[in-house]
């Protein structure tokens, strides 16, 4: 999907990629890189874990979970666009509610902002929930019905106290001017527009309170594809116009390529590979990132595609595979990946993965076990 040579009225914004890696092992680097006058960390997730209990024994212990989130680490910076893929059922959006804590998390910690909110109960999440917003994915259900354009702005802005009382309707009409509505939708209701209109809503409802971080749930899947190039153009102006850092999901790679400064990819709930946009593009190191990218469609039809098929279904998030997650899927898998969990670790400046393939003679033994199985 080209975004950028739509003729809207956003036609071109000015990227600032940040170059800091991350990981956990860098976490301190980013600190000292920080008193340097790098941008600082704003995010940082270390190991998070969320499950959800299946099944419990008649004492109320959990003997069934669902690993929805595993083990999953990065830090994000001020400013910056991560972007989060993979295929439908990874966990990209239960990580998104964890790190807001709309989910309670079963391990690891979230730092937001200096502070580490893992443990935060509900009236502590309350003085910074300023400052960590969600647009979701539906914009038709994700707005109260019943409720006016203005009414569903000005809740917000009132319940935090954002501005004086008299002064929120302007308050209100100026958001909506930045988000490509028209003054007289305040008094309108969710039903009366289309999709796009509504995801712009969403858009404003969201940075009604002034945030620091916002988490964009898929917010284009649900829109056309013209739709869609309007929405993307008016998150960049946003954040260069208001300095917004964004945690992106979705699963259209063309999308998070245009967007994003640094790419995730994720697979049944663990961390695939992290490190920046051109590396992740230009050189894919694990083999699931490879197969993703090898579906992206290519326009140009003398161009041949070299389409890497995975055979059979993600397994259950119930029940994950023992070793490496990908290895039921993999056609590269050896007899370690289906016993041991491979390490995430940095393979290049900033580029990490978690995949035996990468380590050492792994290489070579992967091709005399498959040439074994042949």
């Amino acid at each position: 999907m080209d975004f950028e040579n739509k003729d809207l009225q956003n036609d071109s914004f000015t990227e600032e990629v940040s170059l800091d890696s991350v990981s956990d092992e860098t976490a301190d680097c980013a600190a000292e890189s920080t008193e340097a006058g790098a941008p600082r960390p704003l995010l940082e997730v270390k190991h998070l874990r969320k499950t959800f209990p299946l099944k419990t024994n008649l004492f109320g212990k959990v003997t069934q979970e669902l690993v929805a989130v595993d083990d999953v680490s990065f830090v994000l910076n001020e400013g910056e666009t991560l972007g989060i893929v993979g295929e439908s059922g990874c966990g990209k959006t239960t990580l998104g509610r964890t790190i807001l804590k709309l989910y309670p998390s079963n391990g690891g910690e979230i730092i937001f902002d200096g502070k580490d909110i893992t443990n935060y109960k509900k009236s502590e999440m309350r003085s910074i929930r300023t400052d960590m917003q969600i647009i979701f994915q539906d914009p038709y259900s994700s707005l109260p019905p019943r409720s006016t354009v203005g009414d569903i702005l000005s809740e917000p802005v009132l319940v935090h106290g954002i501005v004086p009382k008299e002064q929120v309707r302007d308050y209100v009409l100026d958001l909506m001017d930045k988000c490509g509505l028209r003054d007289y939708y305040y008094e309108r209701y969710p039903h009366e527009f289309s999709g796009g209109q509504r995801q712009r809503i969403c858009i404003a409802r969201a940075l009604s309170v002034n945030p620091k971080l916002v988490i964009c749930d898929e917010p284009v899947s649900a829109l056309d594809v013209s739709i869609q190039a309007q929405i993307i153009n008016l998150l960049k102006e946003l954040q260069r116009s208001l300095g917004l850092t964004y945690l992106f999901i979705s699963h259209d790679l063309s999308v998070v390529k245009f967007i994003s400064d640094k790419i995730g990819v994720m697979y049944l709930g663990s961390m695939m590979e992290f490190g920046r946009k051109e590396d992740i593009f230009g050189n894919p190191l694990h083999p699931y990132t490879k197969a993703l990218f090898s579906a992206i469609p290519n326009p140009n039809p003398d161009v041949k595609m070299n389409r890497i098929v995975l055979k059979g279904d993600i397994p259950s998030p119930a029940n994950p595979p023992k070793g490496c997650r990908f290895h039921t899927r993999c056609p590269h898998a050896t007899e370690r990946c289906k016993t041991e969990v491979p390490v995430y670790r940095e393979y290049e400046s900033g580029h990490f993965a978690a995949c035996h393939l990468l380590e050492g003679d792994a290489q070579t033994e992967a091709e005399e076990y498959q040439e074994n199985q042949d």
